[in-house]
Protein backbone atom coordinates (compact mmCIF):
# COMPACT_ATOMS: atom_id res chain seq x y z
CA UNK A 1 0.00 0.00 0.00
CA UNK A 2 2.79 2.49 1.06
CA UNK A 3 4.25 1.69 -2.05
CA UNK A 4 1.38 2.90 -4.21
CA UNK A 5 1.25 5.72 -2.37
CA UNK A 6 4.57 6.73 -2.83
CA UNK A 7 4.50 5.96 -6.75
CA UNK A 8 1.19 8.03 -6.66
CA UNK A 9 3.00 11.14 -5.27
CA UNK A 10 5.74 10.96 -7.89
CA UNK A 11 3.38 10.25 -10.47
CA UNK A 12 1.52 13.50 -9.29
CA UNK A 13 4.13 15.52 -9.05
CA UNK A 14 5.33 15.00 -12.49
CA UNK A 15 2.14 14.95 -14.37
CA UNK A 16 1.73 18.22 -12.55
CA UNK A 17 4.95 19.62 -13.46
CA UNK A 18 5.35 18.49 -17.35
CA UNK A 19 8.53 16.14 -15.75
CA UNK A 20 10.90 16.12 -18.75
CA UNK A 21 14.56 15.68 -19.19
CA UNK A 22 16.06 18.22 -22.03
CA UNK A 23 19.45 18.64 -23.56
CA UNK A 24 21.10 21.88 -22.67
CA UNK A 25 22.43 22.80 -26.28
CA UNK A 26 25.53 24.85 -24.60
CA UNK A 27 27.10 21.46 -23.05
CA UNK A 28 25.28 18.64 -24.59
CA UNK A 29 24.14 17.89 -20.87
CA UNK A 30 20.89 15.93 -20.24
CA UNK A 31 19.55 18.43 -17.30
CA UNK A 32 16.32 17.41 -15.06
CA UNK A 33 13.58 19.94 -15.73
CA UNK A 34 10.30 20.20 -13.58
CA UNK A 35 9.41 23.62 -14.11
CA UNK A 36 8.72 25.35 -16.97
CA UNK A 37 11.09 28.07 -18.41
CA UNK A 38 8.16 30.52 -18.34
CA UNK A 39 7.32 30.25 -14.89
CA UNK A 40 10.89 30.21 -13.50
CA UNK A 41 11.49 33.52 -15.56
CA UNK A 42 8.27 35.09 -13.99
CA UNK A 43 9.64 34.28 -11.10
CA UNK A 44 12.79 35.53 -11.22
CA UNK A 45 11.78 38.78 -13.12
CA UNK A 46 9.59 38.71 -9.47
CA UNK A 47 12.99 38.27 -7.33
CA UNK A 48 14.98 41.01 -9.11
CA UNK A 49 11.95 43.75 -8.46
CA UNK A 50 12.18 43.06 -5.01
CA UNK A 51 15.92 42.83 -4.58
CA UNK A 52 16.17 46.09 -6.60
CA UNK A 53 13.48 47.72 -4.57
CA UNK A 54 15.86 47.05 -1.80
CA UNK A 55 18.64 47.82 -2.63
CA UNK A 56 21.35 50.87 -2.77
CA UNK A 57 20.99 51.39 -6.84
CA UNK A 58 24.39 52.77 -7.96
CA UNK A 59 23.86 56.36 -8.78
CA UNK A 60 27.76 56.54 -10.92
CA UNK A 61 26.40 56.61 -14.20
CA UNK A 62 29.24 55.88 -15.74
CA UNK A 63 29.75 52.35 -14.38
CA UNK A 64 26.54 51.63 -14.55
CA UNK A 65 27.03 52.19 -18.28
CA UNK A 66 30.28 50.18 -18.17
CA UNK A 67 28.72 47.41 -16.98
CA UNK A 68 25.06 47.42 -19.02
CA UNK A 69 27.27 47.78 -21.81
CA UNK A 70 29.70 44.92 -20.93
CA UNK A 71 26.62 43.01 -20.21
CA UNK A 72 24.65 43.33 -23.52
CA UNK A 73 27.73 42.28 -25.42
CA UNK A 74 27.92 39.06 -22.79
CA UNK A 75 24.27 38.48 -23.53
CA UNK A 76 24.40 39.06 -27.37
CA UNK A 77 27.73 36.40 -27.48
CA UNK A 78 25.22 34.00 -25.25
CA UNK A 79 23.16 34.15 -28.76
CA UNK A 80 20.09 33.93 -26.04
CA UNK A 81 17.52 36.71 -26.46
CA UNK A 82 16.00 37.24 -22.74
CA UNK A 83 14.66 40.63 -21.63
CA UNK A 84 17.96 41.14 -20.44
CA UNK A 85 18.84 43.55 -17.32
CA UNK A 86 21.94 45.12 -15.97
CA UNK A 87 22.03 46.92 -12.86
CA UNK A 88 25.01 48.14 -10.00
CA UNK A 89 23.69 47.36 -6.08
CA UNK A 90 26.19 50.07 -4.21
CA UNK A 91 27.50 47.70 -1.54
CA UNK A 92 31.52 47.91 -1.25
CA UNK A 93 31.10 44.87 0.99
CA UNK A 94 30.02 42.54 -0.91
CA UNK A 95 31.91 40.93 -3.11
CA UNK A 96 29.88 39.20 -5.88
CA UNK A 97 26.98 39.59 -8.46
CA UNK A 98 24.58 37.42 -9.33
CA UNK A 99 21.90 36.47 -12.47
CA UNK A 100 18.09 35.33 -12.17
CA UNK A 101 16.32 33.18 -14.85
CA UNK A 102 15.22 35.25 -17.46
CA UNK A 103 18.41 37.26 -17.32
CA UNK A 104 18.31 39.33 -14.72
CA UNK A 105 21.78 40.09 -13.73
CA UNK A 106 22.83 42.31 -10.38
CA UNK A 107 26.87 43.49 -9.73
CA UNK A 108 28.05 44.79 -6.29
CA UNK A 109 30.26 47.43 -6.32
CA UNK A 110 32.73 45.61 -4.00
CA UNK A 111 33.44 43.04 -6.63
CA UNK A 112 34.81 46.00 -9.11
CA UNK A 113 37.98 46.73 -6.79
CA UNK A 114 38.47 43.17 -7.57
CA UNK A 115 37.51 42.51 -11.22
CA UNK A 116 40.57 45.98 -11.78
CA UNK A 117 39.39 45.76 -15.53
CA UNK A 118 36.88 45.47 -18.16
CA UNK A 119 37.95 41.81 -18.93
CA UNK A 120 38.25 40.50 -15.53
CA UNK A 121 34.66 41.96 -15.32
CA UNK A 122 33.24 40.34 -18.13
CA UNK A 123 34.52 37.07 -17.17
CA UNK A 124 32.07 38.11 -14.22
CA UNK A 125 29.10 38.94 -16.52
CA UNK A 126 30.11 35.94 -18.72
CA UNK A 127 30.00 33.63 -15.33
CA UNK A 128 26.28 34.95 -15.21
CA UNK A 129 24.82 35.16 -17.98
CA UNK A 130 25.94 31.23 -18.18
CA UNK A 131 23.94 30.58 -14.97
CA UNK A 132 21.12 31.93 -16.89
CA UNK A 133 21.66 30.61 -20.24
CA UNK A 134 21.80 26.90 -18.70
CA UNK A 135 18.61 27.18 -16.68
CA UNK A 136 20.89 26.25 -13.64
CA UNK A 137 18.00 27.76 -11.24
CA UNK A 138 15.50 25.28 -13.20
CA UNK A 139 17.58 22.40 -12.80
CA UNK A 140 18.68 22.65 -9.01
CA UNK A 141 14.78 23.75 -7.71
CA UNK A 142 14.33 20.37 -10.11
CA UNK A 143 16.98 18.17 -7.76
CA UNK A 144 15.21 19.57 -4.87
CA UNK A 145 11.37 18.67 -5.57
CA UNK A 146 12.79 15.19 -6.03
CA UNK A 147 15.25 14.97 -3.00
CA UNK A 148 12.17 16.29 -1.21
CA UNK A 149 9.83 13.67 -2.47
CA UNK A 150 12.42 11.21 -2.05
CA UNK A 151 12.87 11.84 1.54
CA UNK A 152 8.91 12.18 2.40
CA UNK A 153 8.91 8.92 0.23
CA UNK A 154 11.33 7.07 3.14
CA UNK A 155 9.77 8.94 6.06
CA UNK A 156 6.65 6.98 5.11
CA UNK A 157 7.96 3.71 4.29
CA UNK A 158 9.86 3.69 7.51
CA UNK A 159 6.73 5.74 9.65
CA UNK A 160 6.32 2.67 11.84
CA UNK A 161 10.26 2.45 12.69
CA UNK A 162 11.86 3.42 16.13
CA UNK A 163 14.42 4.65 13.84
CA UNK A 164 12.18 6.52 11.56
CA UNK A 165 14.85 10.18 12.62
CA UNK A 166 17.78 8.56 12.62
CA UNK A 167 17.00 7.51 9.26
CA UNK A 168 15.46 10.68 7.80
CA UNK A 169 18.25 12.56 9.29
CA UNK A 170 21.09 10.45 7.70
CA UNK A 171 19.30 10.46 4.20
CA UNK A 172 19.16 14.57 4.91
CA UNK A 173 22.68 14.79 5.18
CA UNK A 174 23.52 12.48 2.66
CA UNK A 175 21.46 14.39 0.42
CA UNK A 176 22.97 17.77 1.12
CA UNK A 177 26.57 16.39 1.13
CA UNK A 178 26.29 13.71 -1.35
CA UNK A 179 24.39 15.25 -4.15
CA UNK A 180 23.57 19.04 -3.61
CA UNK A 181 26.92 20.78 -2.75
CA UNK A 182 29.04 18.39 -5.40
CA UNK A 183 25.83 19.46 -7.84
CA UNK A 184 26.16 23.15 -7.14
CA UNK A 185 30.01 22.86 -7.29
CA UNK A 186 29.26 21.20 -10.93
CA UNK A 187 27.24 24.37 -11.58
CA UNK A 188 29.50 26.67 -10.80
CA UNK A 189 32.84 25.14 -12.72
CA UNK A 190 30.27 24.72 -15.53
CA UNK A 191 29.09 28.50 -15.40
CA UNK A 192 32.74 29.15 -15.49
CA UNK A 193 33.36 27.31 -18.57
CA UNK A 194 30.50 28.48 -20.93
CA UNK A 195 30.86 32.26 -19.60
CA UNK A 196 34.75 32.19 -20.35
CA UNK A 197 33.61 31.04 -24.12
CA UNK A 198 31.22 34.42 -24.13
CA UNK A 199 33.53 36.64 -22.86
CA UNK A 200 35.79 35.45 -25.40
CA UNK A 201 33.28 35.63 -27.83
CA UNK A 202 32.33 39.41 -26.96
CA UNK A 203 36.06 40.04 -27.67
CA UNK A 204 37.67 40.20 -23.81
CA UNK A 205 40.80 38.52 -23.70
CA UNK A 206 39.81 35.21 -21.80
CA UNK A 207 43.66 35.52 -20.01
CA UNK A 208 42.25 38.12 -17.32
CA UNK A 209 39.77 35.61 -15.92
CA UNK A 210 42.41 33.47 -14.30
CA UNK A 211 44.10 36.61 -13.03
CA UNK A 212 40.30 37.26 -11.34
CA UNK A 213 40.16 34.01 -9.68
CA UNK A 214 43.83 34.31 -8.40
CA UNK A 215 42.73 37.54 -6.92
CA UNK A 216 39.63 36.44 -5.49
CA UNK A 217 41.53 33.32 -3.68
CA UNK A 218 43.62 35.75 -2.03
CA UNK A 219 41.03 37.19 0.01
CA UNK A 220 40.93 34.64 2.27
CA UNK A 221 37.78 35.35 4.40
CA UNK A 222 38.15 31.99 6.53
CA UNK A 223 35.89 30.08 3.36
CA UNK A 224 34.74 26.73 4.62
CA UNK A 225 36.68 23.45 3.02
CA UNK A 226 35.76 22.68 -0.96
CA UNK A 227 33.59 19.66 0.25
CA UNK A 228 31.39 21.44 2.90
CA UNK A 229 30.75 24.63 0.32
CA UNK A 230 28.40 25.53 -3.07
CA UNK A 231 31.12 26.88 -4.64
CA UNK A 232 34.86 25.53 -5.90
CA UNK A 233 37.64 26.67 -4.23
CA UNK A 234 38.76 29.90 -6.24
CA UNK A 235 42.22 29.09 -6.88
CA UNK A 236 40.90 25.61 -8.28
CA UNK A 237 38.57 27.87 -10.11
CA UNK A 238 41.49 29.26 -11.56
CA UNK A 239 43.04 26.34 -12.52
CA UNK A 240 40.39 24.51 -14.26
CA UNK A 241 39.64 27.64 -16.51
CA UNK A 242 43.27 26.85 -17.87
CA UNK A 243 42.47 23.67 -19.24
CA UNK A 244 39.86 25.45 -21.50
CA UNK A 245 41.83 28.24 -22.18
CA UNK A 246 42.95 27.12 -25.46
CA UNK A 247 39.37 26.82 -27.03
CA UNK A 248 39.20 30.61 -25.27
CA UNK A 249 41.79 31.97 -26.91
CA UNK A 250 40.97 30.94 -29.95
CA UNK A 251 37.41 32.35 -29.92
CA UNK A 252 39.04 36.01 -28.65
CA UNK A 253 40.91 35.93 -31.53
CA UNK A 254 38.70 35.44 -34.08
CA UNK A 255 36.35 38.05 -32.54
CA UNK A 256 35.11 41.04 -34.72
CA UNK A 257 34.61 42.84 -31.66
CA UNK A 258 38.14 42.67 -29.76
CA UNK A 259 38.38 45.53 -26.89
CA UNK A 260 41.24 46.27 -25.53
CA UNK A 261 42.01 45.73 -21.68
CA UNK A 262 41.21 48.95 -19.70
CA UNK A 263 41.67 49.16 -15.77
CA UNK A 264 38.88 50.85 -13.84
Amino acid sequence: MRKIVICGIISAVAVSSGIACVTSPETGRSQLSLVPESQMNAMGDEAYKEVLSKAKISKNSNLNNEIARIGRRIAEASGVDYSWEFNVIDEPQTVNAFCLPGGKVAVYTGIIPVAKNNAALAAVMGHEVAHAVLRHSAERMSQQMVMQLGLAATSLTFRDSQYKNTIAGVLGLGAQFGVSLPFSRYHESEADRVGLEYMAKAGYDPREAIGLWQRMGGMGGGRPPEILSTHPDPINRAKELNKHMAKALALYQSSPHREATKNF
